[in-house]
């Protein structure tokens, strides 16, 4: 069995590592270079690292900080953020990241993503999804949660991985920040239908939330402030993990 994935996520906006709640209300949580040394210390599969104003300001992700968190770690790591053509990804790709994810880019223009997926090879290329419950459902945001679409997010995570994303990041935009617990519902819905790993993320605040998540189908489980501000280790939540015989690399 295929051990399961624990991603500290660093959302980064000016230079630093600041999180909130439903994405908004930002508070500072460190320089995001030293946190990807601890979490890769403390035994993190993999980092995602998301500058979360690059699409809403209109840049593009800054490569120097791509590249000083590649000289950091030795482990891989996603990278997101104002990524809004092919060039974009390979450019990331070659300042050391391992992965590349796309959201806003892909929702207006899906066939972006069947590019990319052309050029780098689908196991570069994660689709990210924000989704937020609506009537019973879930509708998919972009530019950072900001704009709202008609998108529906179970259909789109299906055919997201029909136009090649090598891997699902997604994120219940309800749950975050709020340590209530991942939406299960949202990950058993979408893991029930697609045949690539997907990435929990939104609400983790207790150890048992990651278990949850991977008994719902996730692969992977994102976490933020959870680790950020030290409420928990990574080494610890794995020990839990593997008590609960769920499989872990530790």
């Amino acid at each position: 069995m295929l051990t399961k994935r624990i991603i500290p996520c660093l959302d980064v906006k000016d230079g630093r590592t600041v999180k909130g709640t439903n994405f908004t209300n930002l508070r500072d949580a460190g320089d995001p270079v030293e946190l990807v040394k601890r979490y890769s210390d403390e035994g993190a599969d993999e980092l995602v690292f998301l500058d979360i104003s690059a699409t809403h300001e209109g840049r593009k992700t800054l490569l120097a900080m791509v590249e000083r968190v590649a000289e950091a770690v030795h482990i891989p790591f996603t990278v997101g953020g104002g990524v809004t053509s092919v060039d974009d990804v390979v450019r990331l790709l070659n300042a050391g990241a391992d992965k590349v994810s796309l959201n806003t880019a892909i929702v207006e223009n899906p066939e972006l993503l069947s590019a990319a997926c052309e050029r780098v090879g689908s196991q570069s290329v994660v689709a990210a999804i924000d989704a937020r419950q609506t009537n019973g459902g879930w509708t998919v945001r972009t530019h950072g949660g900001r704009q709202e679409t008609n998108l529906d997010a179970i259909k789109w995570a299906s055919e997201a991985v029909r136009k090649g994303a090598g891997e699902l990041l997604v994120t219940s935009m309800d749950r975050d920040g709020t340590k209530a617990g991942y939406d299960l519902a949202l990950i058993n819905e979408i893991a029930r239908r697609v045949s690539v790993p997907l990435v929990a993320s939104g609400g983790a605040g207790a150890k048992e939330h990651f278990r949850n998540a991977f008994l719902q189908g996730a692969d992977a489980a994102l976490a933020a402030s959870l680790f950020h501000y030290s409420q928990l280790t990574i080494r610890e939540l794995k020990q839990y993990l593997r008590e609960q015989g769920v499989p872990v690399r530790l």
